[in-house]
């Protein structure tokens, strides 16, 4: 016998039981804006029903009984296209399904089901999938296996930081461009860290590159990118911050110090690159192999092309000075890197080594405080990377009347013009190939002839202790 309370409780859950959203289809219903994945009934046809994501996607499907075992199921008709496929044409494909044999509608469920396993991964397993194809090493065109994409940890490293932890768990076919758009203001206002348009630009760009391969044929786990017409960003700033004279003779003597606690290679990695005006990652990997005549009356520094920026082998001119820090740097007959690591013998130093020891590394635990002190707060000078030395050097070249051209071959820039001379890019890339080492050369040289001038009282130490 049921009392009253059961049947009091019975009565609320039929009461709570939703209603399944049903009304006669229209082109215009299908082109409705929802916040969340919505489904709407055909009254007019049984079993046709219009799945809406936030993305304006619209995806016709057919649910019905299986007369084999007696369960309902689905399959997907095709994507609304007030063109090519309409209500109508959904309406007209129903029909034909429910003439067709049960061995026919199963075929037809096999294919639908495949379709959904390839649509129905989450942004998580699509960022997995993108950094394993990244990082496979193929055959590149100096006969070297590298990884197909060469800067792909930068690239998973945004994917991994800022898409991952806001909709890595949705599916990617229900990313939309808002949820991009709202991603990239997030970063920019600080709430990933320090507010940074840098950050947005490359969580953007890395962003459209995955959806995009999403997209492509034998993927399609979305139907097309959400990364378009996004806001625009607000302009970055360059930066100008370059070293004083005062600062670069205060700069050089205190690397000398003993009582710094970065050790003696990583400084002179420093002084290397203000030298020579080359990239960290492009020099930091120097090997003995790569050195040539440095005896001789024209010293130079080879960098293959697989640690160039821009994948093209650079022949740096050496002036006396670089030579003094590179013999300065090998210590021994068996040391194959000029900078190798104080904790990896044997290998070069880590890429990030020289601005770990002019920021210092911070301490986790207290946020804001340093556990190490950079060189920039032990010598008293205003906080700079080093990239600030390939600008110091490039500023200290200009200001003695070299050439802008000149200039740009040293840091490994395209030069596009001459004497306001406009030069065709083609003429660069593809038929100049000369390396101006006569220029280079006179460039380099006249920089390390400012810094011997710069540098050649050592005033201002009492500041740096």
């Amino acid at each position: 016998m049921t009392t009253d309370i059961e049947q009091t409780v019975a009565n609320a859950s039929v009461a709570k039981r939703p209603r399944r959203a049903s009304t006669i289809l229209t082109d215009r219903t299908c082109q409705k804006r929802v916040t969340e994945r919505t489904k709407i009934y055909d009254r007019k046809c049984r079993g046709l029903y219009v799945s809406i994501i936030p993305a304006g996607i619209a995806t016709f499907n057919y649910k019905f009984t299986d007369p084999t075992t007696g369960k309902q199921r689905s399959t997907v008709l095709g994507v609304y296209n007030p063109e090519t496929f309409t209500v109508e044409d959904a309406r007209s494909k129903v029909y034909a399904l429910k003439a067709l044999a049960p061995a026919a509608l199963a075929e037809q469920l096999r294919q639908t089901k495949a379709l959904l396993t390839k649509r129905g991964k989450t942004v998580d397993e699509v960022i997995a999938e993108r950094i394993a194809w990244m990082k496979t090493p193929v055959l590149k065109a100096d006969g070297e296996m590298r990884p197909r994409l060469e800067a792909w940890e930068n690239t998973a490293s945004h994917l991994r930081r800022f898409l991952s932890p806001r909709l890595g768990k949705t599916l990617a076919s229900d990313v939309t461009k808002q949820d991009i758009a709202t991603l990239s203001n997030d970063i920019v206002a600080g709430k990933f860290g320090k507010p940074s348009v840098s950050n947005a630009r490359h969580m953007r760009k890395a962003a459209s590159g995955l959806f995009n391969w999403a997209a492509e044929a034998g993927r399609d786990y979305v139907t097309a990118s959400p990364c378009v017409n996004l806001p625009k960003l607000d302009a970055e700033h360059p930066r100008t911050r370059v070293l004083s004279e005062d600062e670069i003779r205060i700069f050089w003597h205190g690397l000398d110090r003993d009582n710094l606690p970065w050790d003696r290679r990583t400084r002179l990695a420093l002084k290397f690159e203000l030298v020579t005006m080359l990239r960290p990652r492009e020099m930091l990997g120097a090997h003995r192999d790569e050195l040539f005549d440095l005896d001789g009356a024209n010293p130079r520094f080879d960098v293959p092309l697989k640690r160039v920026k821009k994948r093209r082998t650079i022949q740096q001119p050496l002036s006396s000075l670089a030579v003094e820090i590179i013999r300065q740097a090998l210590t021994s007959e068996d040391q194959h890197f000029v900078f190798e690591s104080p904790v990896y013998p044997g290998q070069p130093l880590h890429r990030k080594a020289m601005a770990d020891a002019l920021r210092g590394t911070m301490n986790e635990k207290c946020k804001g405080k340093t556990k190490t002190p950079g060189l920039c707060e032990l010598l008293g000078l205003k906080p700079f990377t080093p990239h600030d030395l390939r600008r110091t050097a490039a500023t200290l070249a200009g200001d003695l009347g070299f050439h802008d051209a000149w200039i740009a071959k040293c840091l490994d820039h395209a030069a596009t013009s001459k004497t306001d001379v406009v030069v065709p890019t083609v003429t660069g890339r593809v038929y100049n190939h000369s390396k101006r080492m006569k220029e280079k050369r006179a460039v380099l040289d006249g920089v390390a002839a400012e810094l011997r001038r710069i540098i050649g009282e050592p005033v201002g130490l009492s500041r740096a202790a």
